[in-house]
């Protein structure tokens, strides 16, 4: 039942962060833990679309993988991600870029999710939340990297 959920106002513009999140085969290049990610499907419909994606995470000896739905909505400026398998009872994510005045993005980030085990989640619940607590830096720092840092 671990939740976590914060907003970063980054200089780029919503376009970017949205471009940024949504590129999720480009994770394992910047994401901390995030060793491999892999699109099995993707549609687009009605200005949506739609991934099946297989995300591998790994701290020391320990590794799992999950497979998330992933539904980009561009007009809305969100992009969720909810559970399809894995260690997890449940899993839920969403992000939604919004436009501030004067430039720039309040990036908005929720994420609630519990492991299936216990035992499982003991493990691995602590470096989860680490982990989650760094992806929204993480992103930050790419999109730095990507857009270059505007000049103030």
């Amino acid at each position: 039942m671990p939740k976590y959920e914060t907003t970063r106002r980054v200089r780029h513009s919503p376009e970017q962060m949205f471009a940024l999140v949504a590129d999720v085969e480009k994770y394992p290049q910047f994401l901390p833990m995030c060793e491999a990610l892999s699109v099995r499907s993707k549609k687009e419909r009605h200005g949506l679309t739609m991934l099946i994606a297989d995300m591998t995470v790994g701290y020391k000896a320990l590794r799992e993988t999950f497979t998330s739905n992933v539904v980009l909505k561009p007009a809305e400026s969100v992009i969720d991600v909810s559970y399809v398998d894995g260690p997890f009872r449940y899993l839920d994510n969403r992000w939604h870029f919004e436009a501030m005045e004067g430039g720039g993005t309040a990036v908005h980030f929720f994420i609630d999710y519990e492991f299936k085990s216990r035992i499982l989640g003991a493990m691995m619940g602590a470096m989860f939340d680490r982990a989650f607590r760094m992806f929204a830096e993480a992103f930050e720092k790419r999109a730095d990297e990507i857009y270059a840092s505007p000049s103030a």
